[in-house]
């Protein structure tokens, strides 16, 4: 029999920016995978990720079965052995005491599947435990808390209107190489290229000069960690030379007299020494953004994993207030996805931190789960409520967080690990039991969180590219069975007991009677698309293999505010009293040397180093410091470097350069992959080092709990 070519489109689950692939299989393989052309949100745009698809689904090191330790090694087994070493790991630490002795950790992938979007949290409700951590508090946190305060919901993250602003400053973001992040913008490049073709302009403020930062009209070094500094002189400016005006926000805005207040602390002049940005300079972007038709400030990950990375998030968007330019057309805008439904008004219970706090550290809870800097202190700490049993769902914290090392030691002290994951890496080497989620060819994808960010409303579904795996399991149906495990209902249940309950519920909630789909996540979907904001259906969006335009964003102010006054608090108590910290920082004696982080196009964290052409070509695992700082310790290219910080210690090869500013080194996260017992053959061959054995574990946003991955003092000699 010859094998017929057939085209499949899907979008791509690799990164935040929702491309639209076209995929050309020959019988039970990929063999191309292109942009989708006719893809109404990428237009055809594929970045190196997106093209390496297909052998992301094929890598001859994912697991297709589950994994049991035994005798140190790690055997396949047959599912039903899985859940059963599961069932007999987990039930009697529970049994004896309680689900606090259980923590979760939830990575990154989660929300590039619809299982993580629909299943997860039901499972950590049928825990119980207090002890939820997630990638979040690595990378992200700080704007779900500032947005929290300002409009009432972590949820509520305006993104830039990209397609339609004539000014953009952008701070800690490299979308040239990370495409994008909590702003879903397929051709995040080619966006910013337009605003410069339409006679708008676009500046860079980051401690390199990125590839984004090439590009730009115009890249301003800062000392990383400073950004806060940086836009309270902004602020001060505004108030100072008059140019607040916030348009039709005006009665939907208060605290704007005691914002001016708080700023008045912070002059370009006094700022300046601090953040190394140039007062006039400081000025003269003030004076762009209130003045430019349209205008957009965006943050990204380098103003999050920072110590005032909360008070930067928010200030970014203070200015986008005070200049009028949130919730209108080319400023920053609140999407509207298919499966979600507005508000009928304002108004509602708004945002609060600290309903619980960790055991040992006492640091508050933030949007139900506590900061993974202190995941290592709940295990090894004795006593009631430690940690005894871990679950890890699509996540390698041993690479991903701070003071790594640490973690790891921690990890092998657990009376119990499982983990939902397709690698045995560097964190499920620690597992009891490794349950394997099926390829992404072989399962449908709708983007429940890309999609509420997304620069432009659309909806797109994919189907699966391939049939189910035989001897596989869905993941829907891998996650409903440690949910019945958790809760007592057995092993051995079947999991369509779980799907019909949940789907029942979501039916009632929706007030529908039926829900079309071949799968639970698929009938799910299909009920909240039917009850969202456009009434489409899942039918709909399988009829469009290449997505459903929604049109632009629309303003949703005042229906978007869910803070008890229906108002946008521009000076919620905490932050007012984070201001106080901020004040007493810019007496601070700088530090030497600080270590940054970087991103690279073809690497997302640790996830896709075990594809060939991912990690072809020179290493990106080098030690970026400036010439003159180089020159300063007699380093040279090439050579290794010891580098230390309170944490730890790693070598690296030295990579000089001016792209980064002096006092300033960079080295890229993800990477470290030369632990025991990991089966990632191309990864091991390109290790890197893993540049997390020297960011601090007790260095923390304390609004957030998020980690200080940048910023972080260092000493360097040569080794």
């Amino acid at each position: 029999m010859v094998d017929v070519t057939r085209t499949a489109y899907r979008t791509c689950p690799l990164c935040e920016a929702a491309c639209g692939l076209e995929i050309g299989v020959t019988g039970d393989t990929v063999t191309t995978v292109r942009g989708d052309r006719d893809h109404v949100f990428s237009h055809g745009f594929i970045c190196p990720k997106g093209a390496t698809f297909g052998r992301l689904s094929d890598d001859p090191d994912r697991l297709r079965r589950p994994m049991v330790r035994r005798d140190g090694q790690h055997v396949e087994v047959s599912w039903d052995e899985a859940f059963a070493a599961v069932e007999a790991g987990l039930r009697p630490i529970i049994e004896a005491y309680g689900g606090q002795a259980v923590a979760a950790y939830l990575g990154n992938p989660n929300v590039h599947t619809m299982a993580g979007g629909l299943y997860v949290t039901p499972l950590l409700k049928a825990l119980g435990t207090r002890n939820v951590f997630s990638a979040s508090t690595v990378d992200q946190m700080p704007k779900h808390v500032s947005c929290g305060y300002l409009f009432g919901s972590p949820l509520a993250i305006p993104v830039p209107d990209l397609d339609r602003t004539d000014f953009l400053l952008m701070l800690g973001a490299n979308p040239w190489e990370s495409n994008g992040s909590l702003a879903t913008a397929a051709d995040f490049p080619g966006r910013l290229t337009a605003i410069q073709a339409r006679g708008g302009r676009f500046v860079v403020v980051d401690p390199r000069r990125t590839r984004t930062a090439e590009h730009a009209d115009e890249h301003l070094f800062i000392r990383p960690g400073t950004d806060a500094f940086l836009l309270f002189g902004i602020v001060h400016t505004l108030f100072a030379e008059g140019l607040v005006d916030l348009g039709r926000l005006t009665p939907y805005a208060q605290g704007v007299d005691d914002l001016q207040g708080l700023a008045a602390a912070f002059p370009p002049e006094v700022v300046t020494g601090v953040c190394d940005v140039p007062a006039e300079r400081i000025r003269g972007l003030a004076r762009e953004l209130a003045t430019a038709p349209t205008a957009a400030v965006y943050g990204r990950i380098g103003t999050c994993t920072v110590e005032f990375g909360t008070l930067t998030s928010w200030l970014v968007d203070v200015i986008n207030v005070l200049t009028g330019n949130l919730d209108r057309p080319g400023g920053v805008m609140f999407p509207l996805a298919a499966h979600l439904r507005p508000h009928r008004e304002p108004g509602g219970r708004g945002f609060v931190t600290g309903r619980w706090h960790s055991r040992v550290r006492g640091l508050p809870e933030v949007k139900g789960e506590l900061p993974v800097a202190t995941l290592a202190d709940e295990i090894e700490t004795p006593g009631e409520g430690q940690v005894r049993a871990f679950l890890t769902v699509a996540g390698n914290p041993v690479l991903s967080t701070p003071n790594s090392a640490r973690l790891d030691r921690a990890l092998a002290g657990l009376d119990f690990m499982v983990s939902v994951d397709p690698y045995l890496n560097e964190t499920t080497r620690h597992a009891d039991v490794i349950l394997p989620p099926p390829a992404a060819t072989q399962k449908g994808h709708y983007d429940f969180s890309f999609l509420a960010l997304a620069v432009r409303n659309f909806a797109s579904y994919s189907p699966p590219v391939f049939p189910a795996d035989s001897g596989g399991m869905d993941e829907c149906d891998i996650l409903a069975r440690l949910i019945l495990i958790v809760s007592g209902q057995g092993a051995g249940t079947d999991p369509a007991v779980l799907h019909s309950g949940m789907l029942a519920q979501a039916l009632r909630k929706a007030g529908l009677e039926t829900a079309s789909g071949d799968g639970p996540a698929e009938r799910l979907l299909d009920v909240a698309l039917r009850s969202g904001a456009y009434g489409l259906s899942l039918d709909d969006l399988v009829a469009a293999p290449h997505g459903v335009d929604l049109g632009p964003l629309q303003p949703r102010v005042p229906e978007v505010l869910r803070t008890p006054s229906g108002m946008i608090e521009l000076c919620a108590p905490p932050l007012v009293a984070e201001v106080e910290r901020l004040r007493a920082a810019l007496d601070r004696p700088r530090p030497g040397l600080v270590l940054i982080g970087r991103r690279h196009l073809r690497s997302n964290n640790s996830w896709m180093h075990n594809v060939p052409a991912l990690v072809k070509g020179r290493s990106q695992c080098t030690l970026q410091i400036h010439p003159a700082d180089a020159d300063r310790l007699t380093l040279a290219d090439g050579v290794p470097a010891a580098v230390s910080s309170r944490a730890g210690s790693l070598s690296a090869l030295v990579e000089v350069t001016d792209r980064v500013m002096p006092g300033v080194v960079s080295l890229p996260h993800g990477w470290g992959h030369d632990l025991p017992g990991v089966r990632l053959t191309v990864a091991a061959e390109n290790p890197g080092v893993n540049s997390n054995l020297l960011t601090d574990d007790l260095v923390i946003d304390p609004l957030s709990g998020n980690a200080v991955l940048n910023g972080i003092p260092v000493e360097i000699k040569p080794a």
